[in-house]
């Protein structure tokens, strides 16, 4: 009988062993995953808070809430299935949809652009009471939280794809922990940073009624300066879905070996490695600049299709 039990003991440290070990393995490999898609997860914290704006304080941190939660059946009930399907069944399918997702982004951005220099043409402008009005809306709100998840949706399966093919050459098993991982933690770090952003405002606030006078000053330059951070990360976000979206498709042409776009490019990041100082971080803007090109020019030309449809909406 002790034999027995002690046998059985054995059974189990084994087993606790293996399950640590393949933890460990999980764990390294969605470190590894997620590092490798820091890129797309900056451009994604950029791009979300433009659609928190303007919305009354109260309906801020519910907003952000409303579009994680999109996030996350984004990547587990499509994305995270999908990839690890496709990577089963059908990995040749993967770059046509990322391609395809990519112009999604071009498109959208490129369509931001043209509103806003429109607008700017008219110069008309909404009293303040006609835009609180509208932006209380739940219509709205419930566009802006639809736009964000399908933005979200784009640069999700970016994140997933990225990840899938730094473990692509591990069992099945550490794939998916990897990917669940990555989701877990990319999208708690992502809308957390969100969160904050949006309310930094009312931090200020908060700081400038209390403490001392540097921190009541402090306080009070927080609060000014929100509007115009906000206002920038707004153009950072529409400038992050032109490069990334024309990343993707740089790196699907570069994949189906048409390479006169990519080689060029590429050819220009090169050169600006060399550059005396700072060689990396010049070589990376000329890759973002050129995919930035790339993207509004693809996106102005689904722009422009969609607008010659007969009854399609502006």
């Amino acid at each position: 009988m002790a034999s027995g039990l002690a046998a059985l003991l054995d059974d189990v440290a084994a087993i606790a062993k293996l399950a640590a070990a393949s933890l460990d393995d999980v764990t390294a490999a969605a470190g590894k995953a997620g590092s490798k898609a820091i890129g797309v997860v900056v451009d994604d914290a950029a791009v979300t808070p433009g659609y928190a704006m303007g919305f009354t304080p109260e309906r801020e941190l519910p907003i952000v809430w409303k579009i994680a939660l999109g996030s996350l059946r984004n990547k587990f009930l499509f994305l995270l299935p999908g990839a690890l399907l496709l990577s089963a069944f059908a990995p040749w399918a993967v770059t046509p949809i990322l391609m395809v997702g990519g112009a999604y982004l071009c498109f959208e951005a490129t369509e931001k652009i043209l509103e806003a220099l429109m607008h700017a043409t008219d110069g008309q402008e909404d009293t303040p009471q006609v835009e609180q009005l509208a932006q209380s809306s739940a219509e709205i709100e419930a566009q802006k939280v639809a736009g964000a998840i399908r933005t979200d949706l784009i640069l999700s399966g970016e994140i997933m794809a990225i990840a899938l093919a730094t473990v692509a050459d591990r069992p099945f098993a550490i794939q998916a922990g990897a990917l669940v991982l990555v989701s877990l933690a990319l999208t708690a770090g992502v809308y957390g940073v969100v969160g904050l952003i949006v309310k930094m405002d009312d931090v200020g606030v908060h700081l400038a009624k209390r403490g001392s006078a540097v921190t009541r000053g402090f306080g009070r330059g927080l609060v000014k300066s929100m509007p115009h951070v906000m206002q920038t990360l707004s153009v950072v976000g529409t400038a992050a879905m032109l490069w990334v979206g024309g990343g993707i498709l740089v790196h699907g042409l570069e994949h189906f070996h048409l390479d006169t776009v990519p080689h060029f490019i590429e050819t220009l990041s090169e050169k600006a490695h060399h550059a005396p100082v700072l060689g990396a971080v010049a070589a990376w803007l000329t890759f973002a600049a050129g995919s930035a090109v790339v993207g509004l020019l693809i996106g102005g030309v689904i722009v422009g299709i969609l607008h010659l449809i007969p009854g399609r909406k502006h």
